[in-house]
């Protein structure tokens, strides 16, 4: 072909117009097999092989993590730091913890994928940030398979384990517990074991429906507090409703926490999938020996 040409503009001036475009055209045909290639753009093994890692790192640092958070705490009053501190402190680590595995993932998922060859800078810059993407969702979509199953798990069964022995140690608590205890309610106090565990399904349906003690339910608690503790049934009601006010502040308090928990576990996950993108793409670059070279990029 490259002796080809400089014939073919020798002859330029004794041939016609037609033959002219017919030898342009066989020239500026693209050789067979110099094309993009027909492989899958997504290479799975190394998305695979960055997820892997990028959980390992995660439980890795969740374990210093909670050395750490039980270090800083304290059982006793006025000792360690303060509840915001905490909260704080626990949310700006999620968020580091989520840049440095997903940093760590997105980079081995592109610095060990297969090189491609014959395919525009442009498109490798999107399949190296896809790469750093697909990485963290699949780390992601891995650990909450690994870890919060086992975790609701544990922390359900305590939970109810809890419950079952506060409300009898005998006998398991079902949902119909409390309309018995309504049907067999008496003037009368009942005894001590069972007006502890009669208020208990008392409190336990009444909160878990998301309402507070109906007029009859607070006048029997407060009945039952006069009996066991030799109060005036004045003072049992104020008792009573100062108890259920604490009630409905700690169990507000525990939503406030779960829900500032939560919003610090999204902003960590968008930062982590962000810092998955941009390392595949430095990984990447790096591969292929791109990095850094902006011309290329174009």
């Amino acid at each position: 072909m490259g002796t080809f040409v400089p014939f073919a503009h020798f002859l330029g001036g004794h041939l016609d117009r037609s033959e002219r475009k017919m030898i342009q055209a066989t020239l500026t045909e693209p050789a067979t097999g110099v094309g993009e290639p027909s492989v899958s753009g997504i290479s799975w093994t190394a998305v695979s092989a960055g997820a892997v890692a990028s959980l390992a790192l995660t439980l890795v640092l969740l374990s210093l993590g909670t050395g750490l958070g039980l270090a800083v705490v304290s059982p006793w009053g006025n000792s360690g730091v303060s509840t915001t501190t905490f909260k704080i402190g626990t949310g700006l680590y999620f968020i580091v913890m989520a840049m440095f595995s997903s940093a760590i993932g997105g980079y081995l998922a592109g610095r060990l994928r297969t090189k491609w060859v014959g395919v525009h800078t442009d498109e490798v810059y999107f399949r190296d940030t896809a790469h750093g993407f697909l990485a963290w969702a699949f780390a992601s979509v891995l650990g909450a398979i690994l870890l919060a199953s086992p975790a609701a798990s544990l922390i359900g069964g305590a939970a109810t384990g809890a419950t079952q022995s506060a409300v009898n140690s005998n006998q398991s608590s079902g949902p119909m517990d409390g309309y018995v205890d309504a049907l067999f309610r008496a003037d009368t106090a009942p005894a001590q074991n069972d007006s502890r565990a009669e208020l208990v399904r008392l409190f336990t349906i009444s909160f878990r429906n998301g309402s507070d003690l109906n007029p009859a339910d607070r006048t029997y608690v407060a009945k039952v507090v006069s009996a066991r503790t030799g109060l005036s049934q004045a003072d049992a009601e104020k008792r009573v409703a100062e108890v259920t006010t604490q009630v409905k502040s700690d169990l507000d308090k525990t939503r406030k926490n779960a829900m500032q928990l939560a919003f610090w576990l999204t902003i960590s996950l968008f930062i982590g999938a962000l810092s998955a993108s941009l390392a595949a793409t430095e990984g990447g670059g790096l591969r292929d020996g791109t990095w850094g070279n902006k011309a290329s990029r174009r």
